[in-house]
């Protein structure tokens, strides 16, 4: 039931022309199809006659309405304040005006209020109009909060309904008592949805909004292809199987990642299911989404081979503090690896949370033959080494001039043909070095420019500094604007060909978790006002 009987029915009852009862009884109807309090309908129909009163006794006056709640009655009165002096006689009332006002207002004492009764009034249009206005928001208001506290619990659930309309590009979907919306955005692209399609969709936020839907679905999440899978699987359902983690190219392509629990079970298997039923479920309802089930393993190495299938992984160089991977394959397998526009190592680098970096065996060797000739020529240069002392160093993992400045003479000594001399000569030149460089640094920085924002940002070394500097990178705005890609650099696809991108910081070895970090701390400063 709407609110046109409702309101019809209120201001015939206050220009005493219907039957009392029947507006509660209407109250009762709109509370149960709205499934809210009825006490609360009632309470705003009081607000909303209050309201009116006013625009007709005046504005100045405090208006009070009761409604019986057995017989319909409505009294309408004027709240007013025992005073000894009235100053406002809209307000106050005198000890002995009010007990000539009733009877009952003997026991009332100096500053009781004392309720003054008015006549009925026409309840003409503009009265109704305003009436209506209160009592259509309290109602709206408490039933959007009885859709908030039935909803609120939904979250990281599928839910299902029936799409109501389309809203430029949204899609509004009815869930039997509320509206929830899955906006463009979280749509599969290019999905044909119209309205009286029953859709299912992962519930990602129930929230609090003044207007508009506070529902919102996804069918491009993540979580709803595994909420998916906790419906077809059996096992996953029971915790047997265990979903470590998935990533997603809505309507394309999709991988997730799935570990048994009771070891018998082989886990890709139970997803897949009988030729393959169980995995096709979830495929029909993604649109043909192609989706990668990977065994999910303690070591990385093994589980980024598994999930780059279907290209052949020869080898994988794993930095697990700084996450990163090098995977290392063939030339035939290179493309199979990177994927249509690098979307199958996309995939894979959101599925494990570490940066993969594809190369060919012959690209990994220039690379490590190029570093060690860079950290080589770094010792020869700033130590004033001969070029085989250099390269000793370096092939027995000392990196930089600070891993010797931090180093010791019986660390240094255990390399052949390095004496206790020469070893303490080392670390002395290294400390030496590095006093100087930083003072240089310092100086650097201060000619370039840049603002002590940025200078003063945790986690930017002074060489950092100086070489952002050098990039026109000068405040922490500029910092903020960046991509973690930038920073650390990567391989694109340009007309065709993989081409490297060098990152500004890229020398600095940050991984893209770091860069991530750095970059969104910026931006909580920066974008803070």
């Amino acid at each position: 039931m709407g609110f046109g009987p409702f309101f019809f029915r209120l201001k015939k009852m206050l220009n005493r022309r219907a039957d009392k009862l029947e507006l509660i009884r209407i109250a009762e109807a709109v509370a149960l199809e709205k499934s809210i309090d009825k006490e609360l309908i009632i309470g705003s129909m009081e607000n909303g006659i209050a309201k009116a009163a006013k625009s007709k006794f005046g504005s100045e006056n405090e208006i009070k309405v009761e409604i019986d709640r057995e017989s319909g009655d409505i009294g309408i009165f004027r709240k007013l304040v025992i005073v000894e002096k009235p100053e406002n006689s809209n307000l106050e009332i005198t000890l002995d005006d009010a007990i000539k006002l009733n009877k009952n207002n003997q026991g009332k004492q100096i500053g009781d209020e004392v309720l003054q009764p008015l006549p009925s009034f026409d309840f003409g249009r503009i009265a109704a109009q305003t009436a209506k206005q209160v009592i259509s928001f309290n109602v709206r208001e408490a039933e959007r909060e009885r859709q908030y506290n039935d909803f609120k619990d939904k979250i990281d659930t599928i839910l299902s309904g029936i799409v109501k309309r389309l809203e430029f590009g949204n899609v509004i979907v009815d869930l039997g008592r509320t509206e929830a919306i899955i906006q463009k955005n979280e749509m599969i692209p290019r999905e044909n949805i119209k309205a009286g399609d029953r859709v299912k969709a992962y519930c990602l936020d129930v929230r609090r909004e003044l207007r508009g839907q506070q529902i919102f679905l996804s069918r491009a999440h993540p979580k709803f292809m595994e909420k998916l899978f906790i419906q077809e699987v059996p096992e996953i359902y029971d915790g047997l199987i265990e979903i470590k983690s998935s990533s997603r190219d809505p309507g394309s392509r999709a991988k997730i990642c799935v570990k048994a629990i009771d070891t018998s079970l082989d886990p890709v298997g139970a997803c897949v299911g009988m030729r393959g039923s169980r995995v096709q479920a979830v495929v029909n309802e993604l649109q043909g989404e192609k989706i990668d089930i990977v065994n999910w393993s303690e070591d990385p190495a093994v589980v980024v081979s598994n999930a780059l299938s279907p290209a052949e992984v020869q080898r994988v160089n794993v930095d697990e503090e700084g996450r990163k991977l090098d995977v290392i394959l063939t030339d035939e397998n290179l493309s199979k690896a990177i994927g249509r526009r690098g979307q199958n190592v996309r995939l894979a680098t959101k599925l494990m949370n570490y940066e993969i970096n594809i190369m060919t065996d012959q690209e990994d060797s220039e690379r490590r033959q190029i570093e060690f000739k860079e950290k080589t020529d770094n010792f020869v240069k700033n130590l004033e080494l001969d070029e085989t002392l250099g390269q000793l160093l370096v092939a027995e993992g000392f990196s930089s001039i600070d891993d010797i400045k931090d180093s010791n003479p019986d660390a240094l000594m255990k390399i052949e043909g390095i004496e206790e001399e020469t070893a303490k000569e080392l670390i002395e030149r290294a400390k030496e070095f590095h006093q100087k460089d930083q003072e240089e640094i310092a100086n650097r920085i201060k000619d370039l420019g840049l603002e002590n924002d940025l200078i003063n940002h945790k986690g930017l070394t002074p060489g950092m500094l100086v070489t952002l500097g050098e990039q026109k990178i000068l405040t922490l705005n500029d910092f903020a604007d960046l991509a973690s890609d930038e920073l650390t650099g990567g391989y694109d696809v340009v007309k065709g060909e993989r081409v490297r991108i060098k990152g500004y910081l890229e020398d600095f070895a940050l991984s893209k978790k770091e860069a991530d970090d750095l970059i969104m701390s910026a931006r909580d400063v920066a974008y803070q006002d």
